[in-house]
């Protein structure tokens, strides 16, 4: 794949003009959290359709498993919006064109449909699937996803302390405790997947770093559940974040995905680990927003601004910049592109390439958003000429998704265990 489809290209363009009108008008009202961002994706889906399309895809799966066949679940590659594979790009079209303005809108949508919402598909049960996708795959309601502690952020399953102990009652019934941190969409979720570990009876004499994790589904006002206000943040500030509190809540098995401490698809880790490639695929098109943006913004102004009565543009040092920025967006986009294709052949992309392309294109976005600041000099420094918003977005994403010290490592080990 060397370009953009005719379709993605028309998406792209709808896309602009929606955001131009929609949500650039209210960045800073987005910015300074005066408003929520999920209405503005809502409007998004009415306008385009996605909410319609998430129905009928979801309507489709949900009769064939009640049917008796199966459903892969693990969404497909064009994501979080219940397309096959052929439409991937236009999922990607519209990622990269919100991070253009909103990271944190994209950041909150990402997370609940790209990460709530294939858990519950993949793990569930049929009744647990009827419960709660309907509303969250058309974002009526918000997810979140839960596995982050104050302990354990790269050493998420080693260092986890949130625990649930079965209930002594005989009623089959857990009991959880804990804390999770740093949850997108944490302080409003409607409905949050919660990873903990099984500490009680036969876990005893088990290593905590070992014992096995569970997979649940909690409810916004649970008894014993407390979601904070958000977190002040450096960057995607339209993203809220907050800490979620455990104090005894009461869980059914029910809400425990797929009813089943053995479940045939492994534990927790297996859960969570089935999302990291997706996670970090997303990256790429989070950071392409941001290069071809801070490129627009820095040409634009190359191209009008002054000094020793020349535009700064025509000096090579200016020129060096913009030809690097260009290097860096033909890079990042032909490695959408590579995604792209394998999603049209039902490839899937492996974990080290995936940690490879999250590595490389948010180091990309942001020393393209930082040099975009340089060039624009002071005004760079404020707020109004955006630069300096996007150089704080690109940021979270060397962050985000696991640290690019740890995508470091994953790329290694990948190699290392090759047996060429």
């Amino acid at each position: 794949m060397l370009e953009w489809s005719d379709v993605d290209v028309a998406v792209r363009d709808a896309v602009r003009e929606f955001v131009d009108k929609e949500i650039r008008p209210h960045v800073d009202d987005l910015e300074s959290g005066d408003m929520a961002p999920y209405p503005i994706i809502r409007k998004l889906f009415s306008a385009f359709g996605i909410d319609a399309m998430a129905k009928e895809s979801l309507n489709k799966r949900l009769a064939k498993m009640r049917d008796g066949g199966t459903a892969s679940g693990d969404g497909s590659s064009g994501g979080m919006f219940g397309g096959g594979g052929d439409q991937a790009g236009m999922g990607f079209v519209l990622i990269s064109e919100l991070c253009r303005v909103s990271m944190g809108v994209v950041t909150g949508m990402g997370v609940s449909l790209g990460l709530t919402v294939p858990t519950i598909a993949s793990r569930g049960t049929l009744a647990q699937q009827e419960r709660w996708l309907p509303g969250l795959v058309t974002y009526e309601k918000v997810g979140a996803w839960a596995i982050t502690e104050p302990d354990s952020g790269s050493d998420a399953f080693g260092g986890m302390k949130s625990y649930v102990r079965r209930a002594a009652d005989g009623t089959g019934d857990y009991v959880l405790n804990g804390r999770k941190t740093f949850i997108t969409n944490g302080p409003d979720a409607d409905v949050t997947v919660v990873y903990a570990k099984l500490a009680d009876g036969t876990a005893g004499d088990t290593d905590p770093r070992d014992r096995k994790v569970l997979t649940f589904v909690l409810d916004k006002g649970m008894d014993g559940f407390v979601q904070s206000k958000p977190l002040r943040k450096m960057g995607i500030h339209s993203s809220r974040t907050g800490e979620l509190f455990f104090n005894e809540v009461r869980l059914g098995r029910d809400r425990l995905l797929g009813e089943t401490e053995d479940n045939d698809k492994g534990d927790g880790r297996d859960s969570a680990r089935s999302n990291f490639s997706a996670e970090r695929i997303g990256v790429a098109a989070m950071a392409l927003g941001v290069i071809e943006e801070c490129l627009r913004l820095s040409v634009d102004y190359a191209k009008s601004r002054t000094l020793w009565g020349q535009e700064i543009g025509q000096f090579q040092l200016i020129q060096l910049k913009l030809a690097s920025m260009e290097v860096a967006r033909m890079n990042v986009r032909n490695m959408l592109f590579r995604v792209i294709e394998a999603a049209q052949s039902g490839t899937s992309i492996s974990l080290p390439e995936a940690s490879a392309m999250k590595w490389y294109c948010s180091q990309a976005a942001t020393d393209v958003a930082m040099e975009a600041i340089q060039l624009f000099g002071g005004n760079g420094y404020m707020t109004e000429y955006r630069v300096e918003q996007l150089a704080r977005d690109a940021k979270s994403l060397m962050i985000y998704a696991g640290s690019n010290e740890v995508q470091i490592t994953h790329v290694a080990r990948g190699l290392l265990s090759d047996p060429r």
